[in-house]
């Protein structure tokens, strides 16, 4: 038995379409069209060959009092091709960022929900 990859990664959301407005319209990512009926509402997001999936379900996880810089949260880190771009996407929608503490061509932001987000620029 091996490991092979994650396949996915599921962020609790309030309001399915507020999410997709930020991780589709805002980030980019293509709806899975494939999701079944599971019974709440949510989407699956392409990230590559893996996926984020958005539940609409009530969050057992406080929402308040998160730390502001989300690497000392937990979080999901996705690699990106253009950090700078990323930067004036998230400016123009008016999403708050803080930039990686080690130096590194990465940055953190919150989704609507407060789900912390690293998104690195690949080398």
């Amino acid at each position: 038995m091996q490991v092979l990859h994650i396949h996915h990664a599921s962020v609790i959301v309030a309001d399915t379409e507020c999410a997709l407005r930020f991780y589709r319209d805002l980030l980019g990512l293509r709806v899975d069209a494939a999701r079944p009926d599971l019974g709440y509402p949510g989407a699956w997001l392409w990230v590559g060959e893996q996926q984020i999936h958005l539940l609409e379900l009530p969050n057992p996880d406080p929402s308040e009092d998160r730390p502001a810089h989300g690497g000392r949260d937990r979080h999901l880190a996705v690699l990106i091709d253009d950090l700078d771009a990323l930067a004036r996407t998230l400016d123009a929608g008016g999403i708050a960022y803080t930039r990686s503490r080690s130096g590194r061509r990465a940055l953190f932001c919150r989704d609507p929900d407060g789900n912390a987000l690293e998104l690195i620029q690949a080398a």
